[in-house]
């Protein structure tokens, strides 16, 4: 560009892209001279360039300054590790939606407040976990058009009286904007905060999937087995399989919510422009990349890896998980929601009380309770059938589950 617009004549243009591509070659192959005595990395380049090019090197930092060259270097670097971050978050769904297509209709129990609640399918519990990952792809394809905004030509923060062409410089590198502030151009950091903030709640969806399958692969809850490869043993009890990978992935969402919190403080005090604090934001985001990346490469392969017990799922998601739907039949034949609460907790209490569930109990002593169950109310004391009456759109029933596969397709 600079020598487009006559400030670069064309063998000084080649002396300096023939010098730099020879520094880059140098540094590759670790031969490249640092000297203690140069300020930094871009004066490092510099003074190597003025010795193999002579005058000409001296005119590589023409209308350019470290303040704007830094930023357009984070925003080159995080669009790169951004899209690395997209694949992985989409590796790590397709295998959640091949492993839900399995499992259509493997019957489990789901959760509120770590009781058993209603019965679900596994297929509908992993897509959960889908929609999530499909928020935070979401959320890092747009830091990453926060992050493509060219600041060069910024200069220290008042851009610069020579004549440049930044929109050609922002074509070469593949921006589809220019920063509209030079004083903006030089201090903004949002885009650090953009995908720091969508890595630390990618991390913390996680974490919830670790948790989730720490608690199932415990023998309390025996639904799924822990593969060898992904876990240790114990130093003194041989008996012992440790979720060790599961429990890593989990403590390290602190450390990438505490690089989200690291970014904003180091920001909230700062005048405009330009500060030497920023310098902080590139060890928050090789932190939080060091963390985020390994663990949705590892749970890609993980979940597909892990052993189902249907048969275990299936027994826990019986019994009073389906207390909701014997109130919901009696509704649906003109009961008021409050009576037919009051009704089946009534049934409740007293099946518990004989040590029973609701699926051994029959007609006669539904009708104790309420004339309004008819022969056709026993049926629903079954977890498959639970599952399958509830097809409105997003629920569990297999027709429903299906219908979202068909629409996810692999993605």
């Amino acid at each position: 560009m600079l020598a487009k617009v006559g400030l670069l004549k064309a063998g000084e243009l080649h002396a300096i892209a023939g010098g730099l591509e020879r520094i880059e070659n140098e540094i590759a192959n670790g031969r490249f001279k640092f000297d203690i005595a140069d300020e930094d990395i871009h004066l490092a380049i510099e003074r190597r360039l003025i010795a193999l090019t002579g005058e000409p090197g001296r005119k590589l930092h023409t209308a350019r300054s470290r303040n704007d060259q830094v930023a357009l270097d984070m925003r080159l670097y995080l669009r790169d590790e951004i899209a690395g971050v997209i694949a992985l978050v989409t590796g790590l769904r397709a295998a959640l939606i091949r492993l839900a297509r399995r499992h259509v209709t493997t019957i489990m129990p789901g959760y509120t407040h770590l009781q058993r609640a209603q019965p679900v399918t596994l297929a509908h519990h992993l897509l959960a976990y889908v929609e999530m990952l499909g928020r935070d792809r979401e959320r890092f394809e747009q830091a990453a058009a926060r992050t493509a905004v060219m600041p060069l030509g910024a200069g220290a923060l008042a851009g610069t009286t020579l004549r440049l062409d930044r929109r050609m410089v922002a074509r070469i590198l593949g921006f589809k904007a220019i920063a509209a502030n030079t004083m903006d151009a030089v201090s903004d950091r949002d885009f650090i905060v953009d995908f720091l903030s969508a890595a630390a709640l990618t991390q913390v969806h996680l974490s919830r999937m670790s948790e989730e399958i720490i608690l199932w692969t415990t023998a309390e809850f025996g639904f799924a087995g822990l593969p060898d490869e992904f876990s240790t043993g114990s130093s003194m009890m041989p008996q012992k399989k440790n979720p060790d990978l599961l429990e890593l992935i989990r403590g390290k969402t602190g450390r990438v919510i505490g690089d989200l919190v690291a970014m904003l403080t180091v920001l909230k005090g700062l005048p405009l422009s330009y500060n030497s604090d920023l310098q902080e934001d590139k060890e928050r985001v090789f932190d939080a990349l060091d963390a985020l990346k390994p663990a949705l490469d590892l749970m890609a392969k993980l979940w597909p890896a892990l052993r189902f017990d249907a048969k275990r799922m299936h027994a826990a998601a019986g019994g009073f998980a389906l207390a909701t739907d014997l109130a919901e039949y009696l509704v649906s034949h003109g009961t008021a929601f409050r009576e037919a609460h009051e009704i089946v907790g009534a049934i409740v209490r007293e099946t518990a009380e004989a040590g029973r569930t609701l699926e051994e109990i029959d007609i006669v002593e539904l009708r104790r309770h309420s004339n309004t169950f008819g022969d056709d109310a026993i049926a629903i004391l079954r977890a498959e059938n639970s599952v399958a009456r509830r097809t409105i759109e997003g629920g569990p029933a297999p027709s429903t589950v299906k219908r979202r596969l068909k629409e996810l397709g692999g993605r």
